[in-house]
């Protein structure tokens, strides 16, 4: 296909395509004069993966090319290309006290999760229970237990779904479910809030009226 078929096809402007090829972000095409080039299948999906890395994981193109590096290095493991796409989506810097980071690590260590020693989400979680005992409100071990049974649930389903193709089809889902399957989890928390509180209290749910 010509650039214009694959700028249709994807939904990115020509302009941010050639773009994207003088950065490097995504292989050139085939030549098939001094300037034109044809294109195909594999370019769909990078751009795609890249349309997600940018837009839907906000990232600076600094860092989508560190995911693009980490898939195109056939050596990588799918499990450790995954893991730089999560990566790529933490901030670059994420303070946590040694306490925390400590209970974290026992709390992974006592359900035999395996995560590598130096994942950054460890920092992440940490960081999120030393905001909640700055105000007041720290995490007992047993409501934090019942979070960890529910997000293996949510893990284990979420790599279950993870599509069976190449790699970059592969990343690309895990980046977009990452990235904004937040929301829904946030949005169905609540609702279970809401429905467990109507429950324990007695509350009766109202409808608006058509």
């Amino acid at each position: 296909m010509w650039i214009a078929e694959l700028s249709r096809q994807t939904e990115v402007p020509v302009a941010t395509i050639k773009y994207y090829l003088r950065e490097g972000l995504l292989p050139a095409g085939e030549s098939v004069g001094a300037t034109r080039a044809r294109y195909d299948e594999s370019h769909v999906r990078r751009l795609r993966l890249i349309r997600a890395l940018v837009e839907s994981g906000g990232l600076s193109l600094a860092r989508v090319r560190g995911v693009l590096a980490a898939v195109d290095e056939e050596s990588q493991q799918m499990h450790a290309v995954l893991g730089a796409a999560h990566g790529a989506l933490l901030p670059e810097s994420i303070e946590a006290s040694p306490e925390s980071l400590e209970r974290v690590g026992e709390l992974l260590d006592d359900h035999g999760w395996l995560v590598d020693d130096q994942s950054p989400d460890r920092a992440l979680l940490a960081n999120a229970l030393d905001a909640l005992d700055r105000v007041g409100h720290p995490l007992d071990s047993t409501l934090l237990d019942s979070y960890l049974m529910a997000a293996e649930q949510v893990g284990d389903a979420d790599v279950a779904h993870l599509p069976a193709g190449d790699r970059a089809e592969t990343v690309e889902a895990t980046v977009v479910i990452t990235a904004l399957g937040g929301p829904v989890l946030l949005a169905l928390r609540r609702l279970a809030q809401q429905n467990a509180s109507a429950r324990r209290y007695g509350a009766v749910p109202t409808h608006p009226c058509p």
